[in-house]
């Protein structure tokens, strides 16, 4: 295994936090007048930016490095699952954004208020931040094993602390005091940084595969598959066209995480837009990291490859980061993972800071004191920033532990906990907008109904084994159901 850091990659790491504490104290700059300002922008995002936020958003350092995995291991038919994202913001941007823009929302579940109730609004809320604690946290965690593994070399508490903490802060420097405008103008650097550390590996790669044919390679090994046309295959269409579509819909119409960026746009024309326009520049940065994947089959085609690390088990691309690159490249491709970890990172911050002020705790200061101004709660939202961001530094210290000492991996479970929270969400969502039915009480039940479906599918929990696209479909179709058995004289939207 190579030495660590060398004093170029050191110069690379230093010069990337040093452009971080820039721009991070040239976005914070401008006066925040509001809540709603802070966790929206007053809708003046441009649409390019706010495309690119949430192409950093939706990846992560899982992502990074998970991708190059699943071409090496596979083929390229997770490419898929992007098309299948296209589909479901293009149903996000009919059905739900116009929605969102009609009533200025600031987080996506005060629809659910308009339809229900305000009771509602809080229960999805809540069921929100439970679950996004968990998945960001443990996300948190997994992104900095592969942090520490690279600049330390271990993965020994005092350097996963100073790994997590280099992430919670950085992801800090940007969401305490700009806001939700910060984080989008940061995710752009973000985006640039990852996205050019891949383009720089697939081009040391294919260097160092002079001579090789490697087209040739990969066909003669079913690497070049796009299309999964088996009826039980991952991503196969069937898949891509249930549950994939409706985790999609999920998590770019109703994940406040996510959704947040949508609600900074001037209009819901050019929100939509943005949606529409994140998912095509992502698939070609997805495609690029699965070439990663597949360049490195070639590479290592034939040998014998220990992908392990201590204890833990680590993807081909940590392996070659650890073992074979060469300096400047590694650090180049270390600030490349950072950028991947900050980008989700500082946007879950504002999420969950937007959800627990503005739909649990301004209603309640509210009608204890009418007068309460907006200083009061712009310092509420910060606070709550810097809540969260302790509370995810906990979440992933708490996972750290757990990977050692419990036989259920938190990690494993964590990570699928919105998925199993968006199946209720679905649910819920799906009735206030297609039906008339449903109340202010069956949706406790709902949200409840489609957790325990999934949670009963996995196979730790009966012994079921069943792909995960059906467990999303069933989730949903549960939590939709348990909607219809309600009655209410409510709104129904046109």
């Amino acid at each position: 295994m190579n030495s660590s850091f060398t004093s170029l990659d050191w110069v690379i790491f230093i010069a990337y936090f040093t452009i971080l504490g820039v721009s991070s104290y040239l976005f914070s700059r401008a006066k925040i007048s509001s809540s709603r300002e802070y966790f929206t922008a007053s809708n003046t995002m441009p649409i390019l930016a706010v495309a690119i936020s949430i192409l950093a958003t939706s990846q992560s350092a899982a992502t990074f490095l998970g991708v190059p995995e699943f071409s090496y291991s596979n083929n390229f038919t997770l490419i898929g699952f992007y098309f299948s994202s296209l589909l479901g913001v293009i149903f996000v941007a009919k059905f739900l954004v116009p929605k969102f823009y009609e009533m200025k929302a600031i987080t996506v579940y005060e629809l659910l208020e308009k339809r229900y109730g305000a009771s509602a609004k809080k229960q999805a809320g809540v069921m929100f931040l439970v679950g996004r604690v968990m998945a960001s946290g443990a996300r948190l965690y997994i992104a900095a094993l592969a942090i520490s593994m690279i600049l330390f070399l271990d993965i020994g508490f005092s350097h996963m602390l100073i790994s997590i903490c280099i992430l919670v802060l950085g992801a800090l420097a940007y969401t305490y005091f700009g806001g939700v405008k910060s984080v989008i103008l940061s995710d752009i650097i973000q985006a640039i940084t990852y996205v050019s550390a891949g383009l720089v590996v697939v081009f040391y790669l294919y260097i160092s595969l002079d001579g090789i044919d490697i087209l040739n390679v990969l066909n003669a090994n079913d690497k070049l598959v796009f299309i999964d046309t088996s009826l039980d295959g991952k991503f196969s269409i069937i898949g891509l066209l249930s549950g994939w579509l409706l985790l999609n819909i999920a998590a770019f119409g109703l994940d406040q995480d996510m959704t947040q960026r949508v609600l900074t746009c001037k209009s819901k024309d050019e929100a939509s837009r943005s949606l529409i326009v994140s998912i095509l520049l992502t698939i070609p940065i997805v495609l690029l990291f699965l070439i990663i994947g597949a360049l490195l089959f070639v590479h290592y085609e034939s040998a014998e490859i220990a992908q392990s690390f201590g204890d833990e088990k680590i993807t081909i691309f940590m392996y070659y980061i650890l073992n074979e690159m060469p300096e400047g490249v590694r650090g180049f491709v270390t600030v490349g993972a950072i950028a991947a970890a900050l980008s989700s990172t500082n946007s879950v911050l504002g999420a969950m800071a937007s959800v627990a002020i503005e739909d649990l705790y301004r209603p309640l200061k509210l009608k204890r004191d009418a007068k309460t101004d907006e200083t009061h709660f712009i310092k509420a939202s910060r606070n709550a920033v810097l809540f969260f961001a302790v509370v995810l530094f906990a979440m992933a210290i708490l996972s750290y532990f757990w990977q050692r000492y419990a036989e259920l991996s938190l990690i494993g479970f964590a990570l699928g906990v919105m998925a199993f929270a968006y199946t209720g969400l679905l649910g819920v969502f799906f009735s206030a907008i297609f039906t008339s039915r449903g109340s202010v009480k069956t949706v406790p039940y709902a949200l409840i109904g489609g957790f325990v479906t999934v949670l009963a599918l996995q196979p730790y929990t009966f012994g079921i084994s069943i792909g995960f696209a059906w467990q999303i479909t069933l989730g949903t179709l549960v939590a939709f159901m348990i909607m219809q058995t309600g009655k209410v004289k409510s709104v129904v939207f046109d």
